[in-house]
């Protein structure tokens, strides 16, 4: 069993560490900051191949792999997690569900559009009384001529605000529940959609989060991805791609918090001694490096599952089940040892701790994630 990346994988942690390094890091706290996106950044991120990566060139692609693609999320939630779930809800939950499932003039028509970076994209599938349960979902969409007619509010839209195309689901036959739910490709630009209520979040204050309010939305009918009752099989498997970018977002906070802590050991001096040097301490990182070496694994294991056409619902939710604990222990633990200055905004641990938590939530709470793993242990 060989655990080193391939060549081109490499290259790709080396091209994005130093575009993070050069382009995001400068403007990941003032970001975090006002709540602004920064747009300019997202689309240099385009402009290096970042969101064509695990696509077909068929498409305007990058003929990379999934792996490739979990390892610039990481690299890039490093610095700023924020940029990190954008990018992943652009990739994961937008483009590779169309990628996945729509028809080939659905790929011609929107998919070079996303993965070129002229078009963001993002994922309408939470409503104020369908979060963990899905199959609550009371949004509705009636066939009408050659359009169909979309009525409901989506919730936590990522994206929402900035997004040029959206992958919608909505209940086209209500009688059967989930097996009654398709899925759509929205444009911003359709009569009777909206944006509505921005969310002020405690972290990742850059992601533009919002609600999405479709009001006799008309969408034409062949934006139907699919057939009718299959959306939910869609927004599922769309699901397990996005909880591997999420664990990746997970582990890169987790690794961009012990390499700031690691800075700060090694020049902050207590009792005439570099603070590292002090057992306590250092067993704490220890536990740090360990937590984040057990994730890392899983995530570049559900990675290369899905790369290699292996069945990764599984894998993804114990990915990022472990990511995201990792990251909210990993950044919790640092904030205690930069004791003061770790609460003070003048070190990026603080926000690191708060981007964390809803890595934990997101895209499946982790309680989920635990209900995915055990039900494969019951079958």
């Amino acid at each position: 069993m060989d655990f080193r990346l391939e060549k081109k994988q490499e290259n790709v942690r080396n091209m994005v560490r130093e575009f993070t390094e050069n382009e995001i890091k400068p403007i990941a706290g003032e970001a975090d900051k006002t709540g602004e996106y920064p747009m300019e950044v997202f689309k240099k991120m385009a402009d290096i191949g970042l969101v064509a990566l695990p696509f077909s060139s068929e498409y305007g692609g990058a003929d990379g792999d999934y792996l490739a693609y979990v390892i610039a999320v990481e690299e890039i939630s490093k610095a700023c997690a924020a940029l990190g779930i954008s990018y992943s809800v652009d990739v994961s939950l937008c483009a590779s569900p169309i990628y996945m499932f729509a028809s080939e003039g659905q790929k011609k028509k929107y998919l070079p559009d996303l993965l070129s970076g002229k078009k963001i994209g993002a994922f309408g599938l939470t409503e104020a009384n369908a979060g963990t349960d899905v199959s609550g979902g009371q949004a509705t969409a009636v066939l009408d001529g050659d359009y169909y007619i979309l009525n409901g509010e989506k919730k936590f839209t990522t994206n929402g605000p900035i997004a040029d195309t959206l992958m919608v689901f909505a209940l086209t036959d209500k009688t059967k529940g989930s097996k009654g739910m398709s899925a759509f490709i929205v444009e911003k630009d359709f009569p009777g959609f909206s944006i509505g209520k921005l969310e002020d979040k405690m972290g990742i204050r850059a992601a533009q989060v919002s609600e999405t309010l479709y009001k006799n939305c008309r969408v034409p009918k062949e934006n139907l991805v699919g057939k009718e009752g299959e959306g939910f099989k869609i927004a599922m498997k769309a699901l397990d791609c996005g909880r591997i970018g999420v664990a990746a977002q997970g582990l890169g906070i987790a690794e961009g918090a012990l390499e700031e802590t690691i800075k700060y050991v090694k020049v902050r001096k207590q009792f005439g001694k570099e603070i590292y040097k002090f057992q306590g301490l250092a067993w704490m990182m220890a536990d740090m490096d360990m937590k984040i070496e057990q994730a890392r694994n899983l995530v570049y294991k559900a990675a290369w599952e899905k790369d290699n056409g292996i069945p990764y619902s599984v894998s993804a939710a114990r990915a990022k089940l472990a990511a995201t604990d990792a990251a909210m222990y990993v950044t919790t633990e640092a904030v205690q040892i930069l004791g003061g200055y770790g609460y003070m905004k003048d070190y990026p641990l603080e926000r690191m701790m708060r981007d964390a938590k809803i890595t934990q939530i997101y895209e499946g709470t982790n309680q989920v994630q635990k209900m995915v793993i055990s039900g494969a242990m019951f079958k």
